[in-house]
């Protein structure tokens, strides 16, 4: 079976339970995700956000900019996020981060959260990114590492449900392999979670 579909399979069929679980699980990494975040941007900022999800940085976030677009590759994810976005100001769309449909330089930042290791191939997300984000814009692009805690129970639960994850990265590998694909990081950082440690990357294009 190919991975790549059936992680997409896997986000079909859990969609509904996600805001549940990660509003259990994940609140307190999402809290701190927000606060380091926010500092970054401005109401001038128009903001496209890659693999949101249901919503978990969307929500607490989108006011904080001057317009956001949240978009996700999973149809029944995005279909989840709608249900909670009454007074919100987000447009949703369905998008391959490896394939999206905006024109060159459209956005000031990119947001890319818990993604980039479950993508068989996440240099073709960067490659994008690099492609629709203005001269000087922001990638923000914080993924789980294999750095301090590893809850290898939870981990396999997920595997043993259909969840597969392509790259075990440890912080200073994926801080490279985001260099190698065109970003200088300007800040980084560690937060703890409950499954595996966040690592928040700050980037601009280096070409």
């Amino acid at each position: 079976m190919d991975k790549e579909i059936s992680n997409k399979k896997f986000w079909e069929k859990f969609a509904k339970l996600y805001t549940p679980m990660q509003e259990r699980k994940n609140a307190k990494l999402y809290l701190e995700l927000c606060k380091v975040i926010s500092k970054y941007l401005d109401q001038n900022m128009q903001v496209l956000e890659l693999a949101c999800g249901s919503g978990q940085l969307t929500f607490p976030l989108c006011k904080k900019a001057g317009a956001w677009e949240a978009t996700d590759f999973s149809e029944k994810m995005i279909e989840e996020a709608k249900t909670r976005a009454s007074g919100f100001p987000v447009t949703f769309s369905i998008q391959d981060a490896t394939n999206l449909s905006y024109e060159d330089e459209k956005f000031d930042t990119v947001i890319i959260a818990n993604a980039l290791h479950i993508m068989p191939n996440p240099e073709n997300a960067l490659s994008e990114i690099r492609r629709v984000l203005k001269r000087g814009g922001l990638l923000i692009a914080p993924t789980f590492v294999y750095d301090g805690k590893v809850n290898k129970i939870r981990i396999r639960l997920m595997e043993l449900l259909g969840f597969h994850t392509f790259h075990k990265w440890k912080s200073d590998e994926y801080i490279e392999f985001v260099c190698k694909n065109g970003f200088d990081i300007i800040d980084s950082s560690i937060i703890e979670s409950e499954i595996l440690s966040e690592c928040i990357l700050m980037c601009k294009t280096n070409i």
